[in-house]
């Protein structure tokens, strides 16, 4: 059977794999803080005999878009974004101690302040827990601050401080959850990174750009079906020859 429709079976593998990762990039379009993923094709030689014409594809994820998302002003006092370089420190549902973007935080039931997606934010002394509260305010440098519940306007209590950090990006892999990890497990705090109230970062996805290499993609697989059938209808014709001489 002619090589070329191994070569195309490949192409269209590896082509299939580049649109999970655009896919999953676009259908996180809406997602606060997320990081878009990065992929690329390669070219491998194909091994043996045959036209040194010939070439594998292959598509690897070269990491991830460490740009920053646009910053848009929701006016909820427990919505913060980052200024800049940075991260807030959460507890990831296995325990450990992971990075995330996403600042629109909320308090459960019992008062542990959480993610959305419902990661428990860290201070620098452990998991944060809000009493009951009249208002909650959260400063530039992490600071939770309450007016207790009962208490006066005047009555402000600080109970603790969201964990700040600022990693080196290329300590910093994204696990299946979401979240980011460094591979010494934790990152000291950084007073650097600061905070801002109110408003929320959205994802750093470029839906157009994503939109166009989705077409582009699906444009490649069809070449790549067709590149099969080719070598279908060669191998036929050629087995054809052979019967009828």
């Amino acid at each position: 059977m002619d090589r070329l429709l191994y070569v195309a079976m490949s192409g269209a593998k590896e082509t299939l794999r580049a649109q999970a990762a655009n896919n999953h990039n676009l259908a996180n379009a809406n997602t606060n803080g997320f990081r878009a993923d990065l992929a690329a094709f390669q070219t491998q030689n194909v091994v043996g005999p045959g036209l040194p014409a010939r070439a594998y594809a292959t598509s690897d994820m070269t990491g991830w878009d460490a740009s920053s998302g646009s910053l848009d002003a929701t006016g909820r006092d427990l919505d913060v974004a980052i200024k800049g370089p940075g991260w807030i420190a959460v507890q990831a549902n296995d325990g450990t101690e992971a990075y995330t973007r996403a600042g629109d935080l909320r308090v459960d039931p019992t008062g542990a302040l959480m993610t959305a997606a419902g990661a428990t934010v860290l201070g620098d002394a452990g998991p944060i827990v809000v009493p009951p509260y009249t208002t909650i305010n959260i400063g530039t440098d992490g600071s939770v601050s309450i007016v207790p519940r009962g208490q006066t306007p005047m009555t402000v209590s600080t109970i603790g401080r969201v964990k700040l950090v600022n990693p080196p990006t290329g300590d910093l892999t994204r696990g299946t959850d979401g979240l980011f990890r460094t591979a010494s497990g934790t990152a000291p705090p950084d007073a650097g990174v600061k905070l801002i109230s109110g408003t929320l970062e959205s994802s750093n996805v470029n839906i157009a750009e994503t939109m166009a290499n989705m077409i582009e993609l699906a444009r490649s697989y069809e070449v790549q079906v067709k590149a099969m059938k080719t070598a279908e209808d060669t191998a036929s014709s050629g087995a054809k020859l052979l019967q009828s001489s």
